[in-house]
């Protein structure tokens, strides 16, 4: 496919992956099939952008022609174990959102550019474990959020705290905006405590939010918001908190040409969001 570039008036395509997992399953992509789609974007020229790099690009700032945006959800063990090494070993860079309640201390565990790497739960087992209270089997730990970000692979932002839907467990709109609020403070708090800053970029657990949401989010010092739509391109000007994402599918390198082509193109690409728009 020919390459397009991504000028001034282009799309920056930010694409969400959660788990990165030897055993398939929902939200799951496979280590080889991981590897195989970091390997084509940098056989072809991508440039991965960071938090600072969207915020350039939405102000209409310059950045590299072929830009896309690697988010991952949840703060996963298995991002680390086998997500971390790839984008090590290919020089690109990733953005993770951690439910910072899940966050524990404790040694760096082996990840799969080293010997004897961890075992990592699949995403139902996963599941279970949450459910449970277990979450240092599941998520990553500071010592490893520490590791990736001197290694240049992750920078770290919120998930929330907690993970919780709190439309969905509060009784009235009064306690659900109170609960956020502190479900957002302790997450702002806890980077802060850990990273030596706050964060400006918040995903919303399961792509929810209202506006209620979107009042207590920005109150709370978030600007950059990511849903997990994909119903519309980022462009230089748009809405900072709608940030579009495009979910990774679990396949492989064919799968990420096609999407990028798609996506970045000024005729198709239109079309292609126009009838999105439609069914929704």
């Amino acid at each position: 496919m020919p390459d397009l570039p991504l000028a001034s008036n282009g799309t920056l395509p930010v694409l969400m992956y959660h788990h990165v997992n030897p055993v398939p399953g929902a939200l799951t992509i496979t280590p080889a099939h991981f590897a195989a789609q970091m390997h084509w974007l940098a056989e072809h020229g991508y440039s991965t952008l960071g938090s600072a790099g969207i915020e350039a690009f939405l102000a209409g700032e310059p950045v590299p022609k072929k830009s896309v945006v690697l988010t991952f959800d949840d703060g996963l063990l298995d991002n680390y174990v086998h997500a971390h090494p790839v984008l090590q070993r290919y020089g690109l860079h990733a953005v993770m959102f951690l439910v910072t309640g899940w966050n524990h201390d404790g040694p760096a565990r082996p990840h799969a550019g080293e010997s004897s790497p961890v075992v990592v739960p699949s995403r139902e087992d996963s599941k279970a474990l949450i459910e449970a209270g277990s979450t240092d089997d599941i998520a990553v730990r500071w010592s490893e959020i520490e590791r990736m970000r001197v290694a240049g692979t992750f920078e770290f932002h919120s998930h929330t705290h907690s993970h919780t839907r709190w439309d969905r467990v509060c009784a009235s709109r009064e306690e659900k905006t109170a609960r956020l609020q502190e479900d957002l403070a302790l997450s702002q708090a806890t980077l802060h405590a850990r990273l030596g800053e706050a964060s400006r970029h918040l995903c919303w657990p399961q792509g929810y939010f209202d506006d209620d949401y979107l009042q207590v989010a920005r109150q709370a010092g978030f600007r950059y918001l990511y849903t997990t739509r994909d119903t519309d391109r980022n462009r230089p000007g748009s809405d900072p908190g709608h940030l579009y994402r495009i979910g990774d599918k679990g396949k492989a390198a064919n799968w990420i040409a096609r999407k990028l082509w798609l996506v970045r193109h000024p005729l198709f690409g239109a079309a292609h969001y126009w009838l999105k728009q439609r069914k929704h």
